[in-house]
Formats: C-alpha cells, sequence, structure tokens
C-alpha cells in the first residue's frame, strides 16, 4: 500500500501550556488507532489511494468513454470576489484559488502546475482563474505579502508582484516586497504607503473568512466550477476536471 503524498499546509491549531501533559495518551491513542487501520487495511495487498484530493474522481477512465465529472460543492457566484483575474471573463471555466505565498505546497502548484494549466486553458480562452489570499497564521511572512500583492494590484500589477513572491520568496518581508515593487515598475511611494498603512489588511481577512466558510483547511485549496481539489496536485488532476466540465 502507498501513503498519500502530503499536498496542503493545514491551518495548524496552538497547543496549550499543558499540553505536555497528554503526550504519554496521545502516543497511546495513536498506538491503537494505527492497529485498527492496519487490521482493516490487511488483505488489500498493493492497492493504491488515487486522486489525493477533494471531490476528485478516480483516476482513469472506464473503458469505452470518459470519467465522469464529480458534482460541484460549492456556489462560484458567492465564491468569486472582487479579486485579481486571469483569463477571459466569459470563459465556461473558473477556477478559484485560496493560497499562501510562504506555503511550500502553493509554492510546487506554482512552480510545476500552474505554466501547463495557464498555457492550455487560461490563454486560451477556456478557464477564468481567481486568486484569494488565505494566509495561514504559523507564516510569518504570509500576510503582509498577501497585502504587498494587493497594493500593487492597485497600480494593476497583481501578477506580477504575485509572480515575485512565489519566485523570488517571501523571507525577506516587507523590505523585500518594496524592492520587488521597484523591479516590477510600481510607483513606490504609493506601494510603499499603501503596505505601510495597513490599508489591504482587511481585504485579506476577507479572503481568508470567505475560504474558512467554504471548508478551506489547508493550502492550495481550489474550487473549479464547484468542484473542490485540495492541494498541489499535478496537472493531469486539473486537465481531467476540466476536460469533463468542457464536455458537459
Amino acid at each position: 500500500m502507498t501513503e498519500p503524498i502530503q499536498t496542503t499546509e493545514p491551518v495548524k491549531l496552538s497547543s496549550g501550556s499543558t499540553a505536555h501533559k497528554w503526550t504519554a495518551w496521545a502516543a497511546a491513542i495513536q498506538i491503537v488507532l494505527l492497529l485498527v487501520i492496519v487490521f482493516q487495511l490487511n488483505g488489500l495487498g498493493n492497492a493504491t489511494i488515487q486522486g489525493a484530493a477533494v471531490g476528485l474522481p478516480t483516476a482513469g477512465a472506464p473503458s469505452g468513454g470518459s470519467a465522469p465529472a464529480p458534482s460541484p460543492t460549492v456556489d462560484m457566484k458567492k465564491l468569486v470576489d472582487d479579486d485579481a483575474v486571469l483569463g477571459d471573463e466569459d470563459a465556461p471555466i473558473t477556477i478559484v484559488e485560496f493560497s499562501d505565498y510562504e506555503c511550500p505546497f502553493c509554492a510546487r502548484f506554482h512552480t510545476q502546475t500552474w505554466p501547463e494549466l495557464k498555457s492550455k486553458y487560461v490563454d486560451t480562452g477556456k478557464v477564468k482563474f481567481v486568486y484569494r489570499d488565505f494566509p495561514l497564521s504559523f507564516h510569518q511572512q504570509a500576510q503582509k505579502a498577501a497585502e504587498a500583492a494587493e497594493c500593487a494590484g492597485e497600480q494593476d500589477k497583481y501578477f506580477e508582484m504575485h509572480e515575485k513572491l512565489f519566485t523570488d520568496g517571501v523571507a525577506g518581508g516587507v523590505a523585500s516586497f518594496k524592492q520587488y515593487a521597484s523591479q516590477i515598475g510600481l510607483n513606490t511611494g504609493k506601494f510603499n504607503e499603501c503596505l505601510d498603512s495597513g490599508k489591504m489588511v482587511s481585504e485579506v481577512r476577507k479572503d481568508t473568512a470567505d475560504g474558512a466558510a467554504v471548508g478551506v483547511q489547508g493550502t492550495p485549496a481550489f474550487y473549479i466550477n464547484g468542484v473542490e481539489v485540495s492541494g498541489a496536485q499535478p496537472f493531469s488532476v486539473f486537465q481531467q476536471i476540466i476536460d469533463g466540465q468542457l464536455a458537459n
């Protein structure tokens, strides 16, 4: 049996001051649960868990036809806000991503899956892509990075900043974001004022609240015409769902 590959950065809950008292009990419970799981899985041999994402159909198509498209779970009209959009506004497919600029799985999606997704579907007018912020509380730079992208959006360069944050990283914090603003040709005075004032704090928090309301529990999380996909999945997963929806 293969273990599912971790593809999302989950929301973490902070521990209380007395958490260490429960360590022994937690370890014992984990052992018992592991034994139960092993017992239940006994006899499955080399079975593989396919499609490590919420709402995905089993990989592969049945003989002589296409795999059925998964059913929508989210109302996209409520999910699409006033956030940055790439692609044709009238595209038949809308993808909303909730993401965190400091999340390694979000970066994996951006470098490994996004380029092909963009070239095949966004650039050809089949997909409208909407990016929404979901900075995780344990990522020190994620909130200000999200604000930086929103501030760049005021000067119509949201996705230019988006690209810099993912490719050049966020470890340098606000000082780096201000350098990126200069590098992509922003009016740095306006950008710095926006970022330093916290003008975009409420915008980022609204994205996070909307994501939590539909059940986002980690990043990245995607909604493709209402179908949820969790994690930095390969291009083939997105292709299967999109092509299935385009065929309907």
